[in-house]
């Protein structure tokens, strides 16, 4: 039965630009959302980005503009991104948009007005690009865990957030729902910082030190702590769509491992606060390396998405991304990886299924599909691998393990490739006594694409879409997963012409050696296999 999911992307920060691991969060989204739009289920997926705080008014400076000449503008390079990437979101949420700003507001005025937020003082160790406090046994050598800098002592006063007050309720929750915080390894990490004080949070700037931020309904003279900003999205998306109360109980957010705390212990304990129920889950995967080091703009070996895109196509990064990494673990991106991955499964495995089946279509029956008989064993045999393939998919994909279900659909294509072989139609064809078995053994291959395209439809969208125009499917058939072996073509049904959905990258040139960009020449159309 139908159901419905809220899925988010984190609000991306505009101090810089996309890059290949907010790429992978909003590929893991969108494959997700599709994943449950293709099923039915109602489905919103918001992503969007965060524009307040001291870096982003540091980098407007920097540029000689206004803060919001600067967010208008890195903001819309985002949005561009994931348009051109295929990102089928529902709503692009800016914090510097009108209703957000509105409703943060709101949400301020509310929690004070019961007392849980206070006027006092702090001082400690502060992180710049991270924008808060660290405590020294949080430091890593004495420097931020994430940016190696070493924080800066402040002092000042400001407005605090009775955090520590609702800390216990949430360790209680997480402990009581173990889905809660997926992969398990981040709800014990989670659950680890619940069990130590976690303190009261300091939810202001001063604005004698930093105007650029949504102003606190109850002292102008501040403006509101980015990450209480910008957290608030996650609600103030649905109600700028009048969806809340629907979607709300429903939410999963998808993020990386670098803000575990800022949603596993600042969120839950502001809904808690502000009399909102608690999300359904926080999904966090891990980093995107490069050549097994950090990506930095210094080193050199920051991957740009759109370059990848220009070079491979967007569907072989999609694939790439999601095979590559188990979601939660660590992944290394090399050109080389990206290349083998091309090759091995995607030109050898669906690539070459895809052009010798409608090959052979062509050249034996002039692409008129011929008559389905009850078949061989292998026959069956063909059909079942499908069908495992599709219920291991769906079981993989809702335990966020993507890699593992686009591994069962490629068992599924290996299957359809060995079965040709078994079968040796292309053998069969010199005797026409066999050329209904011919067709028999087409038609199955036929459906093992139709089948394919289908499961792939979430992630590889556009393959999914050639691969039906190339069967003459129309949309409606083609979007009804229930549609039994042998029933989407009838006899004399015609097919189209071969395509080359992939073709292999030729590695032989020196630009493809180790350590080298693997940016190998496309060698033509896949070579349809004996």
């Amino acid at each position: 039965m139908p159901g419905r999911i809220y899925i988010t992307t984190p609000l991306y920060y505009v101090n810089a630009e996309p890059h290949l691991g907010s790429t992978y969060t909003n590929v893991v989204c969108d494959s997700f959302a599709r994943f449950h739009r293709q099923r039915g289920d109602d489905t919103f997926l918001l992503t969007g980005t965060d524009e307040h705080g001291e870096k982003i008014a540091a980098a407007a400076a920097a540029a000689g503009v206004s803060p919001k000449e600067f967010v208008d503008g890195v903001s819309g390079t985002f949005r561009a991104v994931w348009d051109s990437v295929g990102i089928r979101y529902d709503h692009f949420m800016r914090t510097s948009d009108p209703h957000h700003v509105r409703f943060v507001q709101d949400m301020l005025a509310r929690i004070h007005a019961t007392g849980d937020i206070y006027f006092g003082s702090y001082s400690g160790l502060y992180c710049v690009g991270c924008e808060r406090l660290y405590t020294e046994k949080e430091l890593v050598d004495g420097l931020c865990p994430q940016h190696l800098t070493k924080p800066v002592e402040v002092s000042e006063p400001n407005y605090f957030f009775r955090m520590e007050k609702y800390q216990d309720r949430v360790r209680a929750h997480i402990e009581a729902n173990p889905e809660f915080i997926r992969p398990e390894g981040y709800r014990s990490e989670a659950l680890a910082m619940l069990r130590e004080p976690i303190g009261d949070l300091c939810i202001s700037r001063p604005k004698s030190r930093l105007e650029w931020g949504i102003e606190m309904p109850f002292d102008a003279s501040y403006v509101t702590y980015v990450w209480f900003d910008a957290l608030l999205n996650y609600v103030s998306g649905l109600e700028a769509r009048g969806r809340r109360e629907e979607l709300w109980p429903v939410a999963n957010h998808f993020i990386g491992k670098d803000i575990l705390k800022t949603h596993a212990v600042f969120w839950p304990t502001m809904l808690l606060a502000a009399g909102y129920p608690l999300y359904e889950h926080l999904n966090v995967h891990g980093f995107w390396t490069s050549g097994g080091q950090k990506m930095s703009k210094s080193l050199g070996n920051v991957v740009k998405p759109l370059e990848l895109r220009d070079t491979y196509g967007m569907d072989a990064v999609r694939y790439f991304l999601l095979r590559e990494m188990a979601f939660g673990n660590d992944a290394d991106f090399t050109e080389q990886a990206l290349v083998t991955r091309i090759n091995a499964d995607l030109a050898n495995g669906l690539g070459n299924l895809a052009s010798r089946t409608l090959a052979m279509m062509q050249k034996y029956f002039g692409g008129a599909v011929q008559l389905l008989d009850p078949g061989a064993p292998e026959d069956g045999e063909l059909a079942a691998a499908f069908l495992r393939a599709r219920a291991e998919l769906d079981t993989h994909v809702n335990a966020l393990a993507f890699h593992r279900g686009l591994e069962a659909v490629w068992r599924a294509l290996d299957a359809a490739n060995k079965y040709i072989v078994a079968t040796a139609p292309f053998t069969l064809a010199k005797d026409p006594a066999q050329l209904p078995r011919v067709g028999a053994i087409l038609h199955n291959c036929l459906e093992s694409l139709r089948v394919t395209a289908q499961l792939l439809a979430p992630f590889l969208p556009d393959t999914a879409e050639r691969i039906r125009t190339s069967l003459g499917l129309d949309e409606m058939r083609f979007a009804d997963l229930g549609l039994a072996w042998g029933a989407a073509f009838g006899a004399g049904h015609r097919i189209g012409e071969p395509v080359s959905l992939f073709p292999r990258i030729d590695t032989s040139s020196a630009d493809a050696k180790p350590g080298k960009s693997a940016k190998g020449k496309k060698s033509g159309a896949e070579k349809p296999r004996a």
